[in-house]
């Protein structure tokens, strides 16, 4: 059987499916940054109607989803699968928000990696003749994610300067077999690493390895280099992370340079917004891709971009075990033509 797969995490898809539509969803803080004009609805109030943290991302999600099917021209229920996951435990976000949609359902964990897992799950499944359409989404909240992983936001804990802030997001994309792209044209996943790093609020030193090891593996894979791409987009090292990425790779003689960015430093303005070191959570890459690299992608902004989602695969039991934080990145070539 002839194989899709080139080197030992890539795979080159070979219908190479189009992202027909895409939407993002944020909250107060997020309207308030840089990248507030790409979103498609940004909410003051972060309940979202709701009468609870986590009823509210699930509204904010569904909202979401519901906005890139419109996008779409397909009904909800039309879509032959839907990949989706968030923070909270069991992936309750994502399965509150979507028992009404009327499609096949999958229930993804992969942290703040969730888009990219959920984009390469969704483009593979289309590739391999399984469906024509499919769609990807996540979210995080802020408060929801306190809430789960730190502290009631009542208590008003301090956090460190290495702490980054969880994004009040959601993005939803919906692939199809056919149409006028961009188009997923190469997936490559990661493999967890873990560096040792045990500090809850400094999630971009745990991640930062991940997303060096999936990086290299895609370009020893494809044969690519890092110039090959207009963007090479992480997320979410923050500012900690991206600038120890960029070390690893200066280390290997490689300067990742001007094409190199972070979607937890872009969501927020870092100094006036009190972001520490940047934003996080699924919702953060999603939103920031859903609306930022793919508005530039249809203006011609950026031809080649490589999204490269990173996630940390802890838990707050395995946290209080003293355990350091495994950490996962998976790395989704977007191309305005087909390769």
């Amino acid at each position: 059987m002839e194989t899709k797969r080139i080197g030992k995490q890539t795979v080159k898809l070979t219908l190479q499916p189009s992202v027909a539509a895409a939407a993002c969803v944020g909250g107060k803080k997020e309207s308030e940054g840089p990248l507030r004009k790409y979103f498609d609805y940004l909410s003051n109030d972060s309940r979202f109607g709701a009468k609870s943290w986590e009823k509210a991302e699930s509204a904010m999600l569904k909202m979401c989803y519901s906005l890139a099917c419109d996008k779409a021209k397909t009904p909800p229920s039309d879509i032959e699968y839907v990949f989706s996951g968030d923070l909270l435990n069991q992936c309750a976000g994502s399965a509150y928000a979507m028992r009404d949609c009327g499609a096949p359902y999958f229930g993804l964990y992969g942290a703040c990696s969730t888009m990219a897992e959920g984009l390469s799950l969704a483009a593979m499944l289309i590739d391999g003749g399984f469906c024509s359409t499919a769609a990807a989404a996540t979210s995080s909240h802020f408060c929801s994610a306190e809430r789960q992983y730190r502290f009631p936001l009542q208590y008003g804990n301090q956090r460190p300067p290495t702490a980054q802030r969880t994004v009040t997001g959601a993005g939803a994309l919906i692939l199809k077999e056919n149409g006028d792209g961009p188009y997923i044209t190469h997936v490559t996943t990661g493999v967890i690493t873990d560096a040792g790093v045990a500090d809850m609020n400094n999630m971009g030193a745990a991640m930062a390895p991940a997303a060096y090891t999936t990086l290299t593996a895609h370009f020893a894979d494809t044969g690519r280099t890092p110039d090959y791409y207009d963007a090479i987009v992480t997320g979410d090292l923050g500012v900690v992370g991206s600038d120890i990425l960029r070390e690893l790779f200066a280390i290997d003689g490689v300067e990742l340079g001007v094409r190199y960015m972070d979607c937890g430093r872009l969501i927020y303005y870092i100094d006036s917004q009190d972001a520490h070191a940047g934003g996080s959570g699924c919702g953060c890459s999603a939103s920031v891709l859903c609306g930022h690299f793919l508005h530039g992608m249809a203006e011609g902004q950026w031809k080649r971009l490589l999204f490269c989602a990173t996630g940390a695969m802890m838990s707050p039991t395995t946290n209080q075990q003293g355990e350091s934080i495994p950490s996962i990145c998976h790395a989704v070539a977007l191309e305005n033509s087909r390769c």
